[in-house]
């Protein structure tokens, strides 16, 4: 991603959440290797940082499913809330005509295609962090929102879709 993506990027991020009424802090980071590396340079648990999935309905059309770190998405129980038959992991090409984000930057921020979000629910288990990490779709940053204002702003939906990993 070049400079120009980059500045982009971060501007359609900050527009939505402005437009959503949801305050956000862009964290500029080093490079990082690891789940581990990335909730240090944010300055929170792994725990607190959560994948941003696109995820396919067999219909063709797309959603958002935020798992913590340390967790990974149970696609039976996703199947199960969402009421269907099939789900799918997208490529990454897919995800990027879908976001307008690199695989591992993808944040419903600002995204090309807005989305249902699914959340999952251990993100509210007690103790509740402060703040939650997304990807700010750049590398060079993160993203850092409290949990309640995500999901007032974007109306999502609270849901156990994942088991530890």
């Amino acid at each position: 991603m070049n400079k120009l993506q980059s500045d982009e990027a971060l501007t359609r991020v900050t527009l939505d959440a402005s437009r959503r009424n949801i305050p956000i802090e862009i964290v500029p980071r080093d490079k990082v290797r690891s789940l581990e590396e990335a909730a240090d340079a944010m300055g929170i648990s792994t725990s607190a940082l959560l994948k941003t999935l696109v995820i396919k309905r067999a219909d063709g059309t797309f959603v958002f499913a935020l798992i913590p770190g340390g967790r990974k998405l149970d696609w039976a129980k996703l199947r199960g809330v969402m009421g269907v038959n099939k789900l799918s992991l997208p490529s990454s090409d897919i995800a990027w005509d879908v976001t307008h984000y690199e695989s591992g930057t993808i944040t419903p921020f600002g995204s090309h295609t807005v989305l249902p979000v699914y959340v999952d629910a251990s993100v509210f288990e007690e103790p509740v962090p402060e703040q939650i990490g997304l990807g700010s779709g750049d590398r060079a940053h993160g993203l850092l929102v409290r949990a309640k204002d995500l999901v007032s702003g974007f109306d999502a939906t609270i849901a156990d879709i994942s088991i530890p990993e």
